[in-house]
């Protein structure tokens, strides 16, 4: 379904759950190059696949985001995360 027909056929009012790598990309700011990576080391979700469509689920998205450290935060969230503490990307490798 293309971007245009899905807009065509929610409402404004509801997003689409399911989005493609392109999309989901730019959901997240990133570009897809960028968020292939992201993906790749564990920052974003896996997608999900159904039939033969690759999908990322928006609120696997949101939640990942929001594990992401504020700009100040990156070194002190790798050194927990390498001195065996928290690991806020868990979720998002699951």
């Amino acid at each position: 379904m293309s971007v245009e027909h899905r807009h065509q056929v929610l409402p404004m009012s509801l997003p689409p759950r399911g989005l493609s790598r392109i999309e989901a990309a730019a959901y997240v700011g990133v570009s897809p190059s960028m968020f292939d990576i992201m993906v790749v080391d564990g920052r974003m979700p896996p997608p999900k696949s159904i039939n033969a469509r690759t999908v990322w689920d928006r609120h696997r998205l949101d939640e990942c985001f929001s594990a992401l450290p504020d700009k100040g935060d990156a070194a002190r969230s790798a050194a927990a995360q390498g001195a065996g503490g928290y690991d806020p990307w868990a979720n998002c490798r699951a």
